[in-house]
C-alpha cells in the first residue's frame, strides 16, 4: 500500500470516528456539538455520503434549510444507487419544503420590503400551512404596494371567505370582477362571499355569470344549485345540481351530502335520487 492510501485510509478512519461522535452528539439533542462532529468528519473525507446525509438531518433540526438540501443532495451525489439517501431526501422534502419557501420569501422580504410578489407568494403558502390570519396580513401588503394586482386582491378575498369576513371579500372581488368579467374564479367567489351574507340575488347573478363564461366549470353549477336550495326554489336547484352531477359525480355527491345550503332540498326525493344516480 502507497504512502497516499494509508494517508487517504487514516483520514477515513478519523472521519469516521467524528462521524459517530457527531450521531451521539445528534441523539443527545447537543446539535451545534453534531455539526461540528460532522463537518469535521466530511473535511477529512470529502466523499463521506453518511456525514453529508446526517449534516442534513442536525441542519434540518436547526431549521436551517438551504444548508440541509444542499447536503442532502450532496450525499445523494456521492452515492445516487442509496435508498437511504434518496429516502432521507424525500422526507426532507415533504415535511420542509414549505417552510423553506415560507423562509426564504421571508428573507427576499427581509432584502426588499416593497416586492409585491414575494408578499403575494409568501400569503399563498401561509393559506398552505393553514395560518390565515399571516396569509390575509401578507395578501393586504401586496395591495398595498401594488394596488393595482388584481391578483393579490382575489387571493386576499379568498382568505378572507375562509375567515368569515364576506364583506370585506365581497369589496375586493367586486373590484377583481369589474376589471376582469371573464375571471370565473373571482366571479364564484364572489357568488359565495354574496350568499354567506344572504344577498341571493346578487349571488345568483354572480353565479349565472360564472356560468356564461364556462359552462363546464362544475363548481359554477354546483354553487348555484346550492343557492336556490338555501332560496327553497328547489326546481331551479335539481338542474345545475344534476349538471355538477353529470360532471364529476363523486366529488359533487360528496359534497352535496354533507353541504348545509342542501338542507330544505333533502325533503325532496328527487334530491335522494340525484345523488344516487337514479
Amino acid at each position: 500500500m502507497s504512502e497516499e492510501d494509508k494517508e487517504r485510509l487514516r483520514r477515513q478512519m478519523e472521519s469516521d470516528q467524528f462521524n459517530a461522535r457527531g450521531i451521539e452528539a445528534a441523539d443527545r439533542k447537543w446539535l451545534d456539538e453534531a455539526v461540528r462532529a460532522f463537518q469535521r468528519a466530511i473535511e477529512l473525507d470529502p466523499e463521506s455520503a453518511h456525514a453529508h446525509d446526517n449534516l442534513a438531518t442536525v441542519y434540518s433540526e436547526q431549521r436551517q434549510y438551504l444548508p440541509a438540501l444542499r447536503e442532502y443532495l450532496e450525499a445523494i451525489r456521492l452515492e445516487p444507487d442509496s435508498p437511504t439517501a434518496h429516502y432521507n431526501l424525500a422526507c426532507f422534502l415533504s415535511s420542509q419544503a414549505l417552510e423553506m419557501a415560507i423562509e426564504e420569501y421571508k428573507a427576499a422580504i427581509a432584502l426588499e420590503y416593497e416586492y409585491p410578489d414575494a408578499h403575494v407568494n409568501l400569503g399563498l403558502c401561509y393559506v398552505d400551512a393553514g395560518e390565515h390570519e399571516k396569509a390575509i396580513a401578507e395578501f393586504r401588503t401586496a395591495c398595498r404596494l401594488d394596488p393595482d394586482d388584481l391578483g393579490a386582491h382575489q387571493e386576499l378575498a379568498a382568505s378572507l371567505i375562509d375567515i368569515g369576513e364576506y364583506a370585506e371579500a365581497i369589496r375586493h372581488l367586486k373590484e377583481v370582477t369589474k376589471a376582469e368579467p371573464d375571471n370565473i374564479d373571482a366571479a364564484i367567489d364572489l357568488g359565495i362571499a354574496y350568499c354567506h351574507q344572504g344577498f341571493y340575488e346578487e349571488a345568483e347573478r354572480a353565479f349565472l355569470k360564472a356560468q356564461e363564461i364556462n359552462p363546464d366549470e362544475v363548481l359554477a353549477q354546483y354553487h348555484l344549485a346550492a343557492l336556490y336550495a338555501a332560496w327553497d326554489r328547489p326546481e331551479d336547484a335539481l338542474e345545475p345540481l344534476s349538471r355538477a352531477l353529470e360532471l364529476e359525480p363523486a366529488r359533487v355527491s360528496s359534497w352535496a351530502e354533507r353541504d348545509r345550503m342542501f338542507q330544505l332540498l333533502r325533503q325532496d326525493p328527487r334530491f335522494e335520487a340525484l345523488l344516487r344516480g337514479r
